[in-house]
């Protein structure tokens, strides 16, 4: 849920302007998920926590490791731009160079942050929905560390730990964690699936900072995952599974001047994700094998010229590469689809506060690929503090996605793709009462997206006029859409000890490309109404218990709008005890009332489970 506001600590946000502000000074509309709510919530999958987070529909074909889609305010999942401490994750060999939030579960992080909204001025190609941007802890202290161990049903068991310190010179941090699971049928048992289709994910983390000077310090930071995924065939149980290894790597030097007013990053980011589909019933038993790799050079420059007044300058350089394969068995030696593009990126952003209670900002990027060219997007944000109770915010951003290197190099690619462009704007109220043991919110949205890459089919009549050289399809811009509506929120500290969060989203996303068969029709997988509320109480003895309820409406399964997901509400109940300062013991039961839905057609998902561990510090 939205971070807890009644303590009356202000959340330090580092994503929204690249900059760390106060929230009361940020005009964008963001979330912070900290530690602490991210402990209570005991979720596995960040998809599910971010779920919990306003103007967020997630879907997942299947139980844990199905593949796992994220739309922020109703944009195309392959248009948020997922980061964890500002390096990329989106795959570059998926074709619509997606993110699969299938093999993220939830490990150490300090907080996650969601940005909503068109970002693309600061954050590049990708971010027309929004930034989800995944923070580690920054090692620190003494030695220290914490180990943490849970089973449940369907044979579940997950395992996490870490261990850091921190000294004048020198800090370092490392984790790890290790889950495995029977799981269920991905094929929907409703529909007739019966074989269990497992998983097994294993991770590592790494982080050390060294300072070389009180000026000048060096950073290494990377972050592994390996996850093994069963899944079925089209309609029916299969014995196939995939492996997918996910590396993320950033080195970087930071050089502070001027007393630190003028602060200074050059870093170097690489991400390599390999997927590998294994069918042990085929004669060709690796039906696709596919790699792709980021490789970004970056400089970042902070200047506080005056207490009032900021700017971040910045300069990018960033490589994406494919190879990808898919052999059948009237093919089993296809030649390898490869790519590789480059694209150069330069940004700018002012941060000015004209008096003590209002908050703006203004940036500009400009964006020059190797293939379709250049591109310029704006930005603007304000933040008004009408009265010490009341903050008033607005914002406006551009968005663009390059076309990917599947849709401009593979058989259906198009080397005259245009990038797909947004433009978006949001207004929103925050009033805090009693002290902020109160605060509600309300933000209005408005996003219209064009020049949307789409595949155009020529398997059936009428035939467009590329399908004369191209007889199986191509990719070309003609789709656009819009969402629009209204985010509500608030955060309340009844008592002392009982504590309540809840957010409501409504939303209409459609098609809006006149003279096409889908016009006025709703987006895939996007409930009209989404909603979330949590209440929980702190016992005196040291147990804290949560019930959580989260509601999704009514929603489609395609664009046709012929196959209905049908609403539902699940019901968690959780709860953890403290037995000492450092053992903490927890569980919870998921979906209570066993509740029958689907978040993609015919997929499984998971029904009533039960969850327990402990956690302990040292």
């Amino acid at each position: 849920m939205a971070a807890d506001a009644s303590d009356g600590i202000e959340d330090v946000i580092v994503s929204a302007n690249r900059i760390a502000q106060e929230t009361s000074r940020i005009g964008d509309s963001v979330t912070v998920i900290t530690a602490k709510e991210q402990r209570r919530s005991q979720k596995t999958a960040v998809s599910d926590l971010l779920a919990t987070t306003p103007g967020i529909s997630v879907a997942r074909t299947g139980g844990f490791g199905g593949t796992t889609t994220l739309r922020i305010r109703g944009a195309q999942s392959h248009q948020t731009m997922v980061l964890i401490d500002g390096v990329k994750l989106n795959d570059p060999s998926s074709a619509s160079g997606e993110f699969n939030f299938a093999d993220l579960i939830t490990t150490d992080f300090a907080q996650i942050e969601v940005l909503r909204g068109s970002q693309s001025t600061l954050w590049g190609s990708q971010a027309i929905g929004g930034v989800v941007n995944i923070v580690t802890p920054v090692p620190e202290g003494p030695l220290s560390g914490t180990v943490s161990a849970e089973g449940g049903t369907h044979n579940t068991a997950i395992v996490r730990g870490n261990v850091q310190a921190g000294g004048d010179r020198l800090a370092w941090r490392v984790g790890g964690n290790y889950m495995t699971t029977d799981g269920i049928s991905s094929y929907s048992r409703y529909q007739g699936g019966r074989e269990a289709d497992g998983y097994r994910n294993v991770g590592f983390n790494a982080r050390g900072i060294l300072r070389i000077t009180d000026n000048v310090s060096a950073e290494l930071r990377t972050t592994w995952s390996e996850g093994r995924t069963e899944f079925d065939g089209f309609l029916v149980d299969s014995p196939e599974y995939g492996t997918t290894e996910e590396l993320t790597t950033y080195g970087g030097v930071k050089i502070n001047a001027f007393g630190g007013r003028f602060e200074n990053r050059i870093g170097f980011a690489y991400t390599d994700t390999d997927r590998k589909n294994t069918d042990p019933s085929s004669s060709v038993r690796t039906t696709f094998d596919a790699d792709g790799r980021n490789e970004r050079w970056e400089y970042q420059g902070t200047l506080r010229i005056t207490e009032r007044l900021s700017t971040i300058v910045g300069l990018e350089s960033e490589r994406s590469k494919l190879s990808s394969v898919s052999p059948a068995t009237w093919d089993p030696n296809p030649t390898p689809l490869t790519g590789d593009v480059q694209i150069n990126s330069a940004y700018a952003q002012v941060n000015v506060t004209p008096i003590d209670a209002l908050s703006l900002s203004a940036g500009i990027r400009y964006d020059d690929h190797d293939t379709f060219g250049s591109h310029t997007t704006t930005r603007a944000s304000a933040a008004w503090s009408v009265t010490p109770s009341t903050i008033l915010r607005a914002s406006y951003g551009e968005g663009f996605k390059a076309p990917t290197l599947y849709q401009l190099y593979s058989q259906y690619g198009n080397l005259n793709l245009d990038a797909e462009e947004a433009e978006s704007w949001d207004a929103g109220i925050e009033q805090h009462f009693f002290g902020k043991r109160l605060v509600v919110s309300a933000t209005y949205f408005n996003r219209d997206t064009t020049n949307m890459i789409d595949f155009v089919s020529c398997w059936s009549a009428p035939f467009p006029p590329g399908c004369g050289t191209r007889p199986d399809g191509y990719y070309d811009n003609f789709a656009q859409t819009n969402a629009k509506g209204v985010e509500l929120g608030a955060v309340a500290r009844l008592t002392e000890q009982l504590s309540l969060a809840v957010n409501y989203t409504n939303m209409d996303a459609k098609s809006t490309a006149r003279g096409t068969a889908n016009f006025g029709r709703t987006l895939p997988r996007r409930p009209d109404e989404i909603a979330n509320a949590q209440l929980s109480y702190e016992w005196p003895v040291g147990l804290t218990t949560t019930v959580a309820v989260q509601h999704a409406s009514r929603a489609f399964d395609t664009i046709s709008n012929a196959a209905v997901l049908d609403s539902y509400t699940l019901c968690d109940f959780r709860a953890s005890y403290a037995v000492s300062d450092s053992l903490e013991v927890y569980g919870r039961v998921e979906n209570a009332f066993d509740e029958k839905y689907e978040t993609a057609k015919n997929y499984g998902t998971l029904g009533r489970t039960f969850y327990a561990g402990l956690r302990q510090t040292f």
